[in-house]
């Protein structure tokens, strides 16, 4: 034995040279009892690969299966199947989701009455499909739920037709009633939408039944700007409201004193429907002069004249014009072609200094105190009648001063038509106005006489037909009485 053993060692030290990289450093080998060197690592040798392999393709094999398939539930609903899903969980998730949306669809609570089996499945993952197609089908079974057209203005639901193609040939009518043969573009300025929802069978209407509800009018709050000659009852009566209606919605105005340019919450008409739309149009039209404006010191100041009148020119347009229910809102113009030039018109304006009597063109308070009577319809001595001025209170014997700069043109005790006004003051500011100042106790001024804005002119009294002391105030315009909140400051 021992002779035997220097050669198995030889070629140990080379077997491993052939079988390892030369890099690998072997263990030493323990001597075993009754099995020869040569025996061990032949058995090795054979051994090994085969354990190696099989765990090898047992790995692999696990990592395929977990790679192509997982487990799953097999659902059908009624009796039908609906191949295989995710979980159970999904599918109750699902049946919860049309449970809620039904309810908020109905008004009440809803829960599903439909007969769901389960069984557990280990499938390739490929075949596992979603529950879109329960969720649908479960939607399908609610007799009071049904998928159809559904129109939606600005987010909110109107109505709901089963005749789709019926419902946008109605929305295109209205559109093209503003229509014309030179519109490029035509949309509803709300935001108008037919969409296939689910719906409760009870709001499905005939497209007929919507027709009325998109043509009507709604009352809506719009803003209105006080033009000259306005009075707070006439802006009411324009817009088919009460004044009580229009205070309402104005808390905090003085009705009896309101001025030009102010802004005024006022209730409207408008379509529930705007249309609007653009136009590309080709039209012939005047173009406009510039004006020049030259200095004169035979002119007063806040004076001027034409010295060489304008003269438009003429020339064909072509632009965009948008309406707004067939109403025009902006133009573009895109391109002009002149045929005509236009003459600029020449303004000599005054640099003459102004004599102090002279108006300014601004009235200012003839007294200040309490409106006791504004302009326009009121109810005094027992009947209606039209209150041509304002009545200012004051004290008796208070100073009354010239609004504006000019000429006296009366002053004295009303006569005829006049005699209501007791004692009173014409002043004629040479511009188109004149001031009235009624109900004097005295007057400081005599006809023909020039006065200064601000001068004293007559005292507050309570003559002619009066109910106690205070200053009628009143302003015509070319010889039309006009109301007086437009020219106070």
């Amino acid at each position: 034995m021992d002779e035997l053993l220097p050669r198995p060692r030889a070629a140990a030290t080379r077997a491993p040279a052939r079988l390892r990289p030369s890099h690998i450093r072997l263990p030493r080998l323990p001597r075993l009892e009754g099995l020869s060197f040569p025996n061990f690592l032949e058995r090795r040798t054979k051994a090994g690969p085969i354990v190696f392999l099989c765990a090898a393709l047992a790995v692999s094999f696990t990592g395929i299966v977990a790679h192509l398939y997982a487990p799953c539930t097999q659902v059908s609903v009624n009796g039908i199947s609906f191949g295989l899903v995710e979980s159970q969980a999904s599918v109750e998730a699902a049946i919860e989701r049309v449970e809620t949306r039904a309810s908020h669809i109905l008004g009440y609570d809803y829960t599903l009455d439909q007969n769901v089996e389960y069984s557990f499945q280990v499938a390739l993952k490929e075949d596992i499909g979603s529950v879109s197609p329960i969720e649908t089908y479960l939607f399908d079974q609610i007799g009071e739920v049904m998928k159809t057209s559904v129109l939606t203005v600005n987010g909110r639901v109107l109505g709901a037709t089963d005749d789709g193609s019926g419902l946008t040939a109605l929305l295109n009518s209205l559109k093209a009633r503003f229509t014309t043969p030179d519109t490029v573009s035509v949309q509803f300025v709300e935001d108008v939408t037919v969409t296939k929802d689910y719906t409760s069978t009870s709001s499905i209407k005939q497209v007929a039944d919507l027709e009325p509800i998109l043509t009507s009018n709604t009352m809506e709050q719009v803003d209105y700007s006080v033009q000259s000659g306005d009075t707070f009852s006439g802006i009411a009566n324009s817009m088919d409201m009460s004044v009580e209606q229009l205070k309402a919605l104005n808390p905090g105005v003085d009705i009896h004193n309101i001025m030009i340019d102010q802004t005024l919450v006022v209730s409207q008409a408008v379509p529930y429907l705007s249309v609007k739309t653009i136009d590309n149009v080709t039209y012939d039209g005047p173009v406009a002069y510039e004006t020049q404006e030259v200095p004169d010191d035979t002119i007063y100041q806040g004076y001027s004249k034409v010295i060489t009148p304008g003269v438009e020119g003429w020339a064909t347009y072509n632009a965009n014009v948008s309406y707004l229910n067939g109403v025009e809102q902006e133009r573009t113009i895109n391109s002009t072609d002149v045929h005509s030039q236009p003459v600029t018109e020449v303004i000599a304006v005054g640099t003459k200094p102004r004599p102090k009597t002279m108006a300014t063109g601004k009235f200012i308070w003839p007294i200040y105190g309490k409106i006791t009577s504004g302009y326009g319809n009121r109810y005094i001595f027992g009947s209606y009648s039209n209150h041509s001025g304002i009545d200012i209170a004051g004290s008796y014997g208070a100073p009354i001063v010239a609004s504006d700069g000019g000429k006296v043109t009366f002053a004295g005790t009303g006569t005829g038509s006049y005699w209501s006004y007791g004692k009173y003051v014409v002043i004629d500011h040479e511009n188109g106005l004149q001031s009235i100042y009624g109900h004097c106790s005295s007057l400081c001024v005599k006809a023909g006489e020039r006065v200064y804005q601000g001068q004293v002119i007559a005292k507050v009294g309570s003559t002619g037909r009066s109910t106690g002391n205070h200053c009628h105030f009143q302003i015509k315009e070319n010889g039309t009485t006009v109301n007086p909140y437009n020219y106070l400051p």
